[in-house]
């Protein structure tokens, strides 16, 4: 089967800056987060892909075509960009609307397409204003209307939560994982990981141009199981905790905070400490009543592993 996208050591260079180095990368039909912070080379390869770059080095292939090259297969993508492109002047109707002629369709059919996709994403009241007079969350919704007017194969975002209140990330979220479910595939570039955990749990961790780990959540975790974790334990004999577990091999630091009543500690060994931490909370003396561990979450393990590439010495 055709692989969604296939990178071929690829590098593309703004003069002496690198806007990805050497990325080497295949990836089947589905729906993928791409996540770094702003800077890391997100939007230079949602470029690459689609055509609006062409690598310095090495090759691009989208759905088994050059984007460069082989200009057709843009009609196959849909792409929702981070800049604000839209003209103030005109509707949201009559932009989504050319658009889509763009992609070949009949004035006619155009015009359904434009309006059924504004419809569904909660523009009805507003396609027929001026864009000028649109919030941020409404130029959002107009974007990804335009993105998706022409019923792509793949679905390219770049940010789409930006400028949207609750009510929208929800709405867009639940649109999004409809889109996956429908079995089209998707590129979700974020900065907010927990923004790409409600619509996807495959990832492209990228910083600095260049691919960190790739995976679900949990093979992202897996990679990091060899470093320390802390962990925040709170209730009461808590001292006696600390006491017996002074000595143990996967012991990274301890602290004992006695208001309120806290231990945080650093474990290299995860499976180890909650063996032993499971007999210590059988002592009668022991009232555990929470464990909490920050370094637990996705978003925490995406800065540890910003903190192994930068070469810090973690304890």
């Amino acid at each position: 089967m055709t692989p969604l996208l296939k990178l071929n050591h690829v590098s593309r260079f703004y003069r002496t800056v690198i806007g990805v180095g050497d990325l080497n990368l295949e990836l089947p039909n589905g729906a993928y987060g791409l996540v770094g912070p702003n800077g890391s080379g997100k939007t230079t390869l949602i470029n690459l892909l689609t055509g609006v770059l062409a690598p310095s080095i090495g090759s691009v292939e989208i759905m088994g075509a050059d984007p460069v090259a082989q200009r057709d297969v843009l009609r196959r993508i849909g792409l929702c960009p981070a800049s604000d492109i839209l003209y103030p002047n005109i509707s949201a109707l009559q932009w989504v609307e050319h658009l889509t002629i763009l992609q070949g369709f009949s004035q006619r059919d155009a015009y359904q397409r434009a309006v059924d996709s504004l419809v569904r994403l909660g523009m009805e009241a507003n396609m027929r204003r001026p864009i000028g007079s649109y919030s941020l969350g409404m130029r959002q919704r107009t974007k990804l209307a335009q993105a998706t007017a022409h019923d792509p194969e793949l679905l390219i975002l770049d940010e789409p939560f930006n400028g949207l209140d609750p009510i929208g990330r929800h709405e867009l979220t639940e649109f999004l994982n409809e889109w996956s479910r429908r079995g089209r595939s998707l590129i979700l570039a974020s900065h907010i990981l927990h923004e790409v955990e409600a619509i996807t749990a495959a990832f492209l961790l990228i910083h600095g141009g260049r691919i960190l780990a790739s995976g679900d959540a949990s093979e992202v975790r897996s990679m990091l199981s060899g470093f320390p974790v802390e962990v925040c334990l709170r209730g009461s004999g808590l001292r006696r905790v600390a006491a017996e577990i002074a000595n143990e091999d996967w012991l990274q630091g301890i602290d004992v905070e006695h208001e309120p009543q806290q231990l945080r500690i650093r474990v290299s060994d995860q499976a180890a400490f909650q063996q032993r931490l499971a007999q210590l909370v059988q002592l009668p003396e022991v009232n555990l009543t929470s464990l909490e561990s920050p370094d637990g979450s996705l978003e925490a393990a995406f800065d540890l592993l910003l903190r192994v590439h930068r070469g810090e010495h973690l304890v």
